[in-house]
């Protein structure tokens, strides 16, 4: 709901794209007032254990079997009093993770011609995309949460050829994993987000993987990556610091040229998107290579 600029650009240039809310919901959405009621029991409200609670807001549908369902809200998940941010992060991680090695697996069973319910009101048919995905070109990219979680989605689904990783926030993911981070990643900061010690965890892994790059996008703010930046006025933007001192449009034409060149590298893709492959090198307006040396004022 917040990355559709750059989703778009990437199906637009042939990629099925999936864009994770991560709710972990095996239930249907509550149905609109003009839908039947599904066929399966509403899920109970046990179920909220199953969120990992990073969403803004998400909801299960709560009610009897044959009655209407509704909505029952649960908000963001603060960390609980006595309890380390790490672990409570570390574990939402890791269901984050798992979510996206289950996102590929649907998109196989599309693939096959397995029927997938769809229930969003649109009705669009998933069988359409039956034998024209190519499951075996697969890449994960996220943004800050989201970036850590493509690094780590690499280890736990091997069939992810590499991760695209924007300006990530790397807290969460714990020493024993870098070892295992065998899977290119293309870090692509942000210039005004990034602390020495998150830095310090780029730099490290990085170091473990020649194919591994990290580049900088120089006047550019953590949130120049997402809807947000083209959606706040100059007034917003001043007091919630959602732009950077770079033009929005030029952020994510680097964004996107970078990670289609990343993704032609490793994907071996018949593109053309190696006309970019300079961005990968911090050569070009406004990048730079390595990561950014300033520290964060967020």
């Amino acid at each position: 709901t917040v990355y559709s600029a750059v989703c778009a650009e990437l199906a637009s240039r042939g990629f099925v794209v999936a864009a994770l809310e991560h709710r972990w919901d095996r239930a249907p959405r509550c149905p609109l007032p003009s839908r039947r009621p599904p066929e399966r029991p509403p899920q109970p409200p046990s179920s909220r254990r199953r969120r990992d609670h990073s969403a803004s807001a998400t909801y299960f549908c709560a009610g009897e079997a044959g009655e209407a369902l509704r909505e029952e809200w649960i908000p963001y998940g603060q960390v609980p009093p006595g309890q380390k941010e790490f672990y409570f992060r570390n574990k939402q991680l890791h269901q984050r993770a798992d979510e996206c090695a289950r996102a590929l697996r649907l998109f196989e069973d599309v693939s096959r011609g397995q029927a997938v319910p769809n229930v969003l009101p649109d009705g669009f048919d998933l069988s359409v995309l039956q034998d024209s995905v190519d499951v075996s070109r697969a890449a994960v990219m996220g943004h800050s949460f989201g970036a850590v979680t493509a690094v780590l989605a690499t280890v736990k689904e091997p069939r992810f050829g590499c991760a695209v990783a924007l300006d990530a926030w790397m807290f969460p993911l714990e020493h024993a994993r870098y070892p295992d981070v065998s899977k290119p990643v293309l870090f692509l900061n942000n210039d005004k987000f990034q602390t020495p010690e998150s830095t310090a965890r780029i730099r490290r892994l990085s170091s473990r993987n020649s194919d591994t790059k990290v580049v900088t996008i120089l006047g550019s703010v953590h949130q120049s990556q997402s809807d947000i930046t083209f959606l706040t006025g100059s007034v917003l933007n001043r007091i919630l610091t959602t732009r950077g001192t770079l033009d929005p449009y030029k952020v994510l034409d680097i964004t996107c040229q970078a990670a289609l060149a990343f993704l032609q590298r490793h994907l071996d893709l018949n593109e053309d998107f190696d006309r970019w492959d300079q961005l990968l090198e911090g050569i070009g307006d406004s990048v730079v290579a390595d990561a950014p040396s300033g520290r964060s004022k967020l």
